[in-house]
């Protein structure tokens, strides 16, 4: 590990820390001893990051900045607003990043995405091979768009000795996640479809693709503390990935769920449905070499804590 930054007295802005992972960095952070009074969140509707002045409002009297903000979903919004996406998202980095600089940040740490990745990336997927090939299709212009920011940040520290950290997580889940099914990922979608279901009474669920797919997920809480761990124990200039290093394919996933919320009705396999990246999985080794991190929670634990909050929370 590098020397650690002491989080006591440092004032923080976390973007999208209104959000899924947001709030759940802010309590890490506070574990770690940061300050919560300290500690700035912002929204989207109160603060346009696409907008230059509007990031270096945000920046204004941070020593920190997390940035998770971003426009993301499933592979249904990935194909039908690939141009929002590449913009908004290239957008709010792009000039955060350049505002954080001007400002004289002390540390900008850049949450990024695994859709970053080529298509045909070796599994598990080691940090070095980001760069050899184009991603997946549905989610390119999204992937690129984050990609471009690591760039960045590599080029910002050779030039200026700025310090920013690029961190990929894999898919994440857990309590609190986004369920909306016009944009939400594959765990809280087939969550809610599977509950809707029960509720209906249908024997019968569909499922795009053919269920072949492999992912890998990362509880929220176990993402944030790797965030977190990150932004006190890293300073390079090479991304790290942040996973648990298991894959289960989407076929096993959803039966999972559908074991775990009593269903025990058909699921149809949309065949004319894209599946998506065939394979997703990490190679976990930098983070524990660089700054000790490990994923903790047991995935079938992880799901039943989703599912109860969904469940408490659905209407």
């Amino acid at each position: 590990m590098t020397s650690t930054l002491d989080l006591k007295h440092q004032r923080i802005l976390v973007t999208g820390g209104a959000g899924f992972l947001g709030r759940q960095v802010v309590e890490q952070l506070c574990q770690a001893g940061a300050d919560r009074n300290k500690i700035s969140t912002l929204r989207s509707r109160d603060c346009d990051l696409r907008q230059m002045e509007s990031c270096q409002r945000a920046v204004d009297q941070q020593d920190i900045v997390i940035h998770l903000a971003a426009h993301v979903g499933g592979i249904g919004l990935n194909r039908e607003k690939p141009a929002e996406l590449f913009y908004d998202n290239l957008m709010m980095g792009t000039q955060l990043i350049h505002a954080a600089y001007e400002a004289g940040i002390q540390k900008f740490v850049c949450v990024g995405t695994i859709c970053a990745y080529p298509k045909f990336t070796p599994v598990p997927f080691k940090e070095d091979d980001i760069w050899d090939g184009y991603p997946e299709e549905t989610n390119a212009p999204y992937g690129i768009a984050k990609k471009a920011l690591l760039v960045q940040l590599q080029a910002y520290r050779q030039q200026y000795g700025f310090d920013g950290i690029y961190l990929l997580p894999v898919n994440l889940y857990g309590p609190e996640d986004n369920f909306d099914p016009s944009s939400s990922h594959v765990i809280p979608a087939l969550i809610r479809k599977v509950h809707e279901a029960q509720l209906r009474g249908d024997r019968q669920i569909p499922v795009w693709g053919d269920g072949s797919p492999t992912r890998e997920f990362l509880y929220s809480t176990d993402a944030a503390r790797g965030i977190v761990m990150g932004t006190q124990f890293y300073a390079e200039a090479e991304p790290v990935n942040l996973g648990t290093g298991n894959e289960i394919t989407i076929k096993t996933l959803i039966t999972t769920i559908c074991e775990l919320m009593g269903y025990d009705g058909e699921l149809v396999w949309e065949l004319d449905k894209p599946n998506g990246q065939p394979r997703r999985c990490l190679d976990t080794q930098r983070a524990k070499q660089k700054f000790g991190f490990v994923a903790e929670m047991e995935f079938k634990q992880g799901l039943k804590n989703t599912i109860d909050w969904y469940r408490q929370h659905a209407v």
